[in-house]
């Protein structure tokens, strides 16, 4: 994919309401016009990379990026699980992330445990490939630096 590795910044919105409650596995959602604004060779699929939220640490992150199939959904969208664990909610907060890899093409489950598993497969996936000295350098970049989010809010 050429347009890797891919920067974007938007909005924390509401989402389903299943990544945290259903799944155990909270998720950042962006807003449609982010999801929109993707490149066409980011397919759908389960990409990894690294997350910031406001001007907080950088962590490694998975996400999704479709119409969950085992969910059916009709809209499609870009849910971002950070690998950290955050004590409060950050609607509102402005997530700003770096794909720089791809793990597999979305798809159905027979069942919630499956796709539960297959999740956690990701993310551990996720976790080792961001360890390569290639990736653990991205993490770095001043695309993450705080004054780049208060620009962007216009301070």
């Amino acid at each position: 994919m050429r347009s890797l590795p891919y920067y974007c910044r938007g909005e924390v919105v509401r989402g389903f309401g299943r990544g945290s409650k259903e799944l155990g596995i909270p998720t950042a959602n962006f807003p449609e016009t982010v999801v929109d604004n993707l490149p066409g060779d980011i397919t759908t699929g389960i990409y990894y990379g690294w997350a910031s939220v406001g001007s907080r640490d950088v962590h490694k992150m998975v996400m999704s990026i479709g119409w969950n199939p085992y969910y059916k959904n009709i809209k499609k969208s870009m849910e971002t699980h950070i690998i950290h664990t955050f004590k409060e909610d950050f609607y509102g907060e402005i997530l700003s992330i770096v794909i720089v890899g791809y793990i597999r093409a979305e798809k159905s489950f027979d069942s919630l445990d499956s796709l539960i598993t297959a999740i956690y497969s990701d993310i551990s996936e996720a976790k080792e490939k961001l360890d390569l000295p290639e990736y653990q350098s991205m993490k770095d970049e001043n695309f993450f630096r705080p004054i780049e989010n208060k620009i962007m809010n216009g301070h």
